[in-house]
This record gives C-alpha cells, sequence and structure tokens, in this order.
C-alpha cells in the first residue's frame, strides 16, 4: 500500500498531540508501519502547532512536504487556510469552524480573514466543517474537541468502530475516558456541513 498522510493542525493546547498519538496508536494495530512527527511550531497555548501521522507498508519519514496531505485535520478554520498547499489535489479537510485570533488580529494589526471554508472551497478543496466545541461541550468539555473531530475523521475510514474505541481506551486516561469516548461518538454521528 502506498503511503498515505495525515496532517494535524491547530494552536497549542487544544489536544492535537492527543489525536496524533490516538491515530498513530490504532495504525499499528492495524498491521501498518506508522510514523508520528514531532510537534512543529510553537507548542505553547496560542501559536501554531502541527504533527504529521504517515502510515503505509513501510514509511521511511515522518515528513510530508506540500501537496502531499490526504487528509488535513484542523482545530481551526484559519489553521486549516494556512496548510491548504500541503493537501493533495484530491484530498479532504475535516475542519472545526472555531475561529481563535491569532496575534497580529488580537494586536489590531490585522483582521481575521472572512468566509474561509468558502474561499477554500472555491479553491477546489473538499472541507468538511463542523462546529466541534459545541459537540465537545454537549460530551461534557470543550477540551474533547479533538476526539470530537477524531470522530468526524472515521468517517473517511473502513476501520470497525469497535477498532477507534480500543485506541481511545488505550491512549486516554480512565477518568476522561468516558467523556472523549461520548466526543468521538457525538463526531461520528454529526452530519456534515458539506463537502
Amino acid at each position: 500500500m502506498e503511503t498515505k498522510n495525515i496532517m494535524i493542525v491547530g494552536v497549542g493546547g487544544q489536544g492535537s498531540l492527543l489525536a496524533s498519538k490516538l491515530l498513530g496508536h490504532l495504525l499499528l494495530t492495524q498491521g501498518y508501519d506508522v510514523k508520528v512527527s514531532e510537534v512543529h511550531g510553537m507548542s505553547q497555548r496560542g501559536g501554531s502547532v502541527v504533527t504529521y501521522v504517515r502510515w503505509g507498508d513501510r514509511v521511511a519519514s515522518p515528513v510530508i512536504d506540500e501537496g502531499q496531505a490526504d487528509f488535513i485535520v484542523s482545530f481551526e478554520v484559519l489553521e486549516s487556510a494556512r496548510w491548504l498547499p500541503y493537501l493533495k489535489k484530491d484530498g479532504q479537510i475535516v475542519t472545526n469552524t472555531q475561529q481563535i485570533d491569532p496575534m497580529p488580529v488580537v494586536t489590531g494589526a490585522a483582521a481575521y480573514p472572512e468566509d474561509l471554508i468558502q474561499k477554500m472551497r472555491a479553491a477546489g478543496a473538499k472541507v468538511d466543517a463542523m462546529d466541534c466545541v459545541s459537540l465537545a461541550a454537549k460530551a461534557g468539555s470543550v477540551k474533547a474537541v479533538n476526539l470530537v473531530l477524531l470522530g468526524r475523521l472515521s468517517h473517511y475510514f473502513d476501520f470497525p468502530e469497535d477498532v477507534w474505541q480500543k485506541a481511545i481506551e488505550a491512549c486516554v486516561p480512565e477518568k476522561f475516558l468516558e467523556m472523549n469516548q461520548r466526543a468521538f461518538a457525538l463526531g461520528r454521528s454529526e452530519e456534515s456541513a458539506g463537502s
């Protein structure tokens, strides 16, 4: 099987590390060679963060180059737009609709770009966008956005749900397990906002 690539992009403190760890674990249990990158960018709260997950029969490097990502999983709309050049022509974006102002917007030096989802679609990207923050809150914590996103991402894979559940159980601390399982289920069952 050719190597497949997922970029997980967001802002520091949103849970992208757990998301990449969970995906890596799931893919390893399915017999793939898997490489998960370290965090690139400012991992402090508020800085842009990207992690790479690559899997296949044999994966040489953890790095994804421009035009190679099969999926971009984004915790924030501007981050999905920022990393759009990395998406393959037939790739899929799965994004939270939340907007977090970057520092230039906070300081008044720039304005948050408008209509980013429509602009990405106009550029030819397939965009599956949903309000993950509301669903995470419904599950019990706004910090569970990562599991809501993974629930949505699971639609694009042929793995049975119990494979995902076992990965969640292996990667999430027990005291947060039930809430994260609820978040995953809500993301999995939510209707897509188009592609």
